[in-house]
């Protein structure tokens, strides 16, 4: 990097509004700015100041749309958004019999609906307005009257529009000046207050230049990496983040990593700020939070905040509930496979729908999905190359529930039940006694979408869309990742996708604490493996049991490579 460059890195960290002033992408930038008072605020000097070295660091466009402007303060959606949502509700729909659930399935697939989300109580759609009395003709009595619409008081268009950034909020929020730190230094990890950068979602242009920020300032223990490249040509990236030892006995250990990634349905932002904020917890901590240094050391972690740049992009610039990537199908007007229906595992285009129009068009073939494919490829590689997955959190949107494998059938019951139970149940707790964390429910992935109890005894409902193809799966029976999750974030229906900005942080801190009791359930501090011998020490025993010395580094390595971690 040239001198010039270092010097702005320099003033970025003196910036206290760096992220916040960073260019946006906007949604066709009226849906973001839309005058509605003759008067506004100018921006302040060091705002401009910062979007013009972030602009010459990272040779950013000057056409870019910022999230600042000189517009005023939106008291209200734009006629875009309007035109484009203002006819749609979303209805939740309680669901009591089989029949019922195979009704509404045959429905939702007749008339191409947006099934939002699903579990064994209830199904929420987005519907039409002019719509809704086609689908209630093609349903049972039992459920004429059995639906309630979501988003309290708000209509669709409007909760969209709240959920979008705005330039009085970037400008009034950082008039306080204790609300955010002047050098990127975190506050404490039990003050959960969070960092300018996570008081709204940020665009893709926006995180790209964060990304790298991070890797530049903290180089000891953060590394800019990709994952693999989108249908449109972009980079797939990812921050590794873990402090490998400089002692040769350690060194000899394969290395284990902690995946976590977000962002696979565009439309589902919390994911993507939230692993951001785990790989900032995480970058941030090291060498000040005792806990996350000792797992850094132990561990590597992957942080990629979305597998579905190209959706995500989307998402902002024209669909804010864009679910797919964007890549082409057989039909020319509807574009798009979900990532996540399109892994190898049980990927069950075959027998599901193959309509490409459908949301959750699973692709032509297995890993038909150029991002699901790319990013296999590349955890494939990373086995090959010495490095042992130990854990996967797949992080979602919404409903409040964290899953472990099967998603495909409820028929199957992984091999590791036991362990993935004892840990999800963990997982929950963790978050259930965070600072203000909310509760999750536990249960199978495909228990969580399809199953209900009833008097005891566990009655399997058809489902609503496949659910074959899965990351979840494929990682846990595939690659053989043993501690895999998906976990669906806040909240449980009262926004959806469209949860408000200021749950970032607090849903940041309730995964963070989970993060937190997976590295201690690995360590063996707490759960079943509570009590075990640390690596150093069974490799200290299996060397004295076979009467090694120190210094024969070849078979010690060979009998490193055989103990189960």
């Amino acid at each position: 990097m040239r001198p010039d460059a270092f010097t702005a890195l320099g003033l970025l960290a003196l910036c206290p509004a760096l992220v916040a002033a960073a260019p946006h992408e906007s949604l066709h930038s009226d849906h973001y700015h839309q005058a509605n008072t003759p008067t506004s605020h100018p921006p302040r000097s060091w705002r401009k100041l910062s979007d013009a070295i972030i602009q010459k660091v990272w040779h950013l466009e000057n056409t870019q749309k910022t999230v600042t402007s000189d517009n005023a303060p939106i008291k209200g959606p734009s006629r875009d958004l309007l035109a484009r949502y203002g006819n749609d509700i979303v209805l939740r729909f309680t669901i009591t019999t089989a029949d019922e659930a195979s009704a509404l399935a045959e429905a939702a697939d007749t008339l191409f609906l947006d099934v939002w989300e699903f579990n064994s109580d209830w199904v929420d759609i987005r519907i039409a307005k002019d719509v809704v009395p086609s689908l209630l003709g093609l349903l049972p009595p039992s459920l004429q009257n059995a639906h309630v619409p979501l988003m309290q008081d708000l209509d669709l268009a409007q909760a969209i529009f709240s959920s979008l950034p705005s330039p009085s909020a970037t400008q009034s929020d950082h008039d306080d000046h204790s609300s955010y730190s002047s050098h990127l230094t975190p506050p404490s990890r039990l003050k959960g207050k969070g960092h300018p950068f996570f008081q709204d979602y940020q665009p893709l242009s926006v995180i790209n230049p964060w990304m790298s920020l991070m890797a530049s300032m903290f180089t000891t223990h953060v590394r800019r990496i990709s994952v693999g490249v989108t249908y449109e040509g972009r980079e797939i990236p990812a921050l590794r983040v873990g402090v490998h030892p400089t002692n040769r006995e350690q060194t000899l250990l394969t290395r284990k990593t902690v995946l976590v990634t977000g962002g696979s349905h565009a439309r589902e932002w919390i994911s993507t700020s939230t692993v951001n904020y785990l790989a900032w917890t995480m970058i941030n901590s090291y060498g000040k939070d005792r806990e996350i240094t000792r797992l850094l050391e132990q561990f590597d972690f992957v942080f990629v905040p979305t597998l579905n740049p190209d959706g995500y992009v989307y998402s902002w610039e024209v669909d804010r509930l864009w679910r797919k990537n964007r890549q082409p199908t057989s039909l020319r007007f509807c574009k798009g496979v979900d990532l996540d229906r399109s892994y190898s595992f049980h990927w069950d285009g075959d027998s599901t729908s193959t309509n490409p129009c459908s949301e959750s068009f699973p692709g032509d073939q297995a890993f038909d999905g150029v991002e699901s494919r790319a990013f296999s490829e590349w955890a494939k590689n990373e086995t090959d190359n010495g490095v042992e997955f130990v854990g996967f959190i797949d992080l979602h949107s919404y409903s409040q529930q964290i899953l472990y494998p099967y998603s495909y059938t409820c028929d199957e019951e992984p091999p590791s039940i036991e362990d993935l139970e004892e840990l999800a149940m963990g997982l929950g707790k963790a978050i259930r006694t965070s600072r203000k964390g909310h509760a999750y429910k536990v249960t199978s992935a495909c228990e969580g979408n399809v199953a209900m109890a009833k008097n005891g005894k566990k009655k399997v409902f058809p489902r609503i869309e496949s659910a074959g193809g899965s990351a979840l799966d494929w990682f846990y029976h595939e690659l053989g990742v043993k501690f895999s999750f998906q976990i669906k974030l806040r909240d449980t229906g009262s926004y959806g996708f469209l949860l408000p900005k200021d749950n970032i942080v607090p849903t940041g801190n309730e995964i963070i604490d989970a993060l937190l009791y997976l590295g201690r359930f690995m360590m063996g501090e707490v759960g079943v493996m509570k009590g075990a011998p640390s690596v150093e020490e069974v490799v200290m025993m299996k060397k004295k049991e076979g009467g090694e010395k120190a210094g024969e580094g070849e078979e010690v390595q060979e009998e490193e490579e055989q103990i189960e971690l």
